[in-house]
């Protein structure tokens, strides 16, 4: 959030959601949860990156892609704690409320 811009994320897969193809969705949800603007924005214009995905998919740990300055023992504990209900909740809502088809991507504007 700032003065100008608010950014909300909601995740709908169009795979089965399991622990080792949500890297990137638990580490965006884990970073909005514990880190402030700065970090956050930067983190993830980091993970939004290809080689980032393909790094974590071929097993590499989503801390080695913590920017200097994160609370990292707290965003840590939140990736780790972060369940598959949340994700799979954020599914059932983009297809149930917003009617979107599995994995299909939309942006939702409220100005003020």
């Amino acid at each position: 959030t700032s003065s100008h811009t608010r950014v909300g994320i909601l995740n709908n897969p169009s795979s089965k959601i399991k622990e080792d193809n949500t890297a990137i969705a638990r580490g965006i949800l884990a970073a909005f949860l514990t880190q402030n603007n700065n970090n956050l924005k930067s983190f993830l214009s980091k993970l939004s990156k290809e080689e980032t995905a393909k790094s974590l998919a071929a097993g590499t740990k989503i801390v080695k892609f913590l920017i200097p300055g994160m609370d990292a023992g707290t965003f840590e504990k939140k990736y780790n704690t972060l369940g598959l209900d949340l994700i799979k909740t954020h599914q059932m809502f983009c297809q149930e409320v917003l009617k979107l088809l599995p994995g299909q991507m939309a942006v939702i504007s409220n100005g003020r």
